[in-house]
C-alpha cells in the first residue's frame, strides 16, 4: 500500500462503531480510499505484474447474481467492501485484493490521485444517476469532499452553471478555486427561501441537483430548488427518516433517486484525470505517515477550516 486517504465513513466507525445496520463488533482495519504497488499476482492474472502503480477499487462482489451480471454490482448482497464490517480496510503496509478491481495508473499519475479515484467514482455514479449532461444548471447540496468531487464531475460531463451550498465559508471559497459559478452560503433553514435564493443566482430553478449533506434541511432545498422534472440524486447519508416535501416532488415530478457507492466508474473517474479534465490534486489539504495515523484521523474528525482531503502515506 502506498496511499489511503481518509474518508467521513472511516471516522464514523471509528468514533460511533456503526453506520446504520453496519456494526463492528471486532477490531477492523479501516480505509478504501487507495492506491498501492503490486507486489505478486496470482497464476491467473494477466493484466497486471510486480511492480505496477494501481488505484484499487475497494468492494469486490460476487460477480454471479442478477446485479452484478446486469451491471449494478453495487448492489450485489454479497459485496465485500473495504473498511465496512465485517471486512478490513486497507490502511495498511500490505493488503491483498482481487486483481480484476485494480487498475494500473498511467506514469504520469500520482498515487495520490490514485487514492482519490475512490471518492471520484462516487462523484461519477451520482452525475450519470442525475443524467448530468451538456448546458444544464446544476445545484451541489454541500461542499465537503464528496460535494466538491461532484462540482468537477459535473463541470466535466458538460454542465454549464453550478451552484454549491455549505454552512462554511472557507469551503465555499475552496469550490469557487475549483469551479463553481455561484456560492451560496447556508445560515438558516428555510428551504423554500433558499431555493428562491437559488434560482436568482441560477436564473431558474435547477435542472439537477446533487444533494452531498444528509442533512434534513438541505434535502429539502434539494427538492425545492429543482424545477418541475428536474431530478434530485441524494448522496450524503443522513438520518434514517426525515421529513421531506413529497407531494411537492410528486406534483412537480421531480425525481429523487438514491445512490449506493459506484459500479463500473473507477475506469471513468482514472480517464477524468488522467486526461486533465478533472483536476483532484487541490483537494488534499493535509499528509500524515502511516505512525501518525492517529493524528490523521483526529485531522479529519475535527474538520478544522481549510480541512478537506486527508492523506496518509503507507511507506514514508
Amino acid at each position: 500500500m502506498d496511499k489511503v486517504g481518509i474518508c467521513g465513513s472511516d471516522v464514523h466507525y471509528w468514533v460511533n462503531g456503526r453506520i446504520g445496520d453496519f456494526v463492528v463488533t471486532k477490531p477492523m482495519v479501516l480505509g478504501h480510499e487507495a492506491a498501492g504497488v503490486v507486489q505478486e499476482v496470482g497464476k491467473g492474472v494477466t493484466h497486471l505484474k510486480a511492480g505496477d502503480r494501481v488505484a484499487i477499487e475497494p468492494g469486490v462482489p460476487c460477480r454471479t447474481c442478477d446485479y452484478c451480471k446486469g451491471g449494478r454490482y453495487n448492489l450485489c448482497l454479497e459485496m465485500a467492501f473495504c473498511a465496512t464490517p465485517p471486512f478490513d480496510g486497507n490502511l495498511a503496509r500490505f493488503y491483498t485484493h482481487a486483481a480484476d478491481f485494480c487498475y494500473k495508473l498511467p506514469d504520469h499519475m500520482t498515487m495520490e490521485e490514485g487514492a482519490l479515484l475512490e471518492p471520484l467514482s462516487v462523484a461519477v455514479h451520482a452525475c450519470r444517476r442525475a443524467g448530468v449532461t451538456i448546458g444544464q444548471k446544476i445545484l451541489i447540496c454541500g461542499a465537503g469532499p464528496i460535494g466538491l468531487v461532484c462540482l468537477l464531475t459535473a463541470k466535466a460531463m458538460g454542465a454549464s452553471t453550478v451552484i454549491i451550498t455549505d454552512i462554511s465559508e472557507s469551503r465555499l471559497e475552496v469550490a469557487k478555486t475549483l469551479g463553481a459559478d455561484h456560492t451560496l452560503l447556508v445560515s438558516q433553514n428555510d428551504a423554500e427561501t433558499l431555493a428562491q435564493q437559488v434560482a436568482e443566482k441560477l436564473g431558474s430553478l435547477s435542472d439537477v441537483t446533487i444533494e452531498c449533506s444528509g442533512a434534513e434541511s438541505s434535502i429539502r432545498l434539494a427538492i425545492f430548488g429543482t424545477r418541475s422534472g428536474g431530478v434530485v440524486v441524494l448522496v450524503g447519508l443522513g438520518q434514517a427518516e426525515i421529513k421531506v416535501p413529497i407531494v411537492n416532488a410528486a406534483v412537480r415530478e421531480v425525481d429523487i433517486r438514491g445512490i449506493f457507492r459506484y459500479a463500473n466508474c473507477y475506469p471513468t473517474a482514472l480517464q477524468l484525470v488522467a486526461t486533465g479534465l478533472v483536476n483532484v490534486k487541490p483537494l488534499i489539504t493535509h499528509r500524515f505517515t502511516l505512525e501518525e495515523t492517529v493524528k490523521a484521523f483526529e485531522t479529519a474528525r475535527a474538520a478544522a477550516a481549510g480541512t478537506i482531503k486527508v492523506m496518509i502515506s503507507c511507506f514514508d
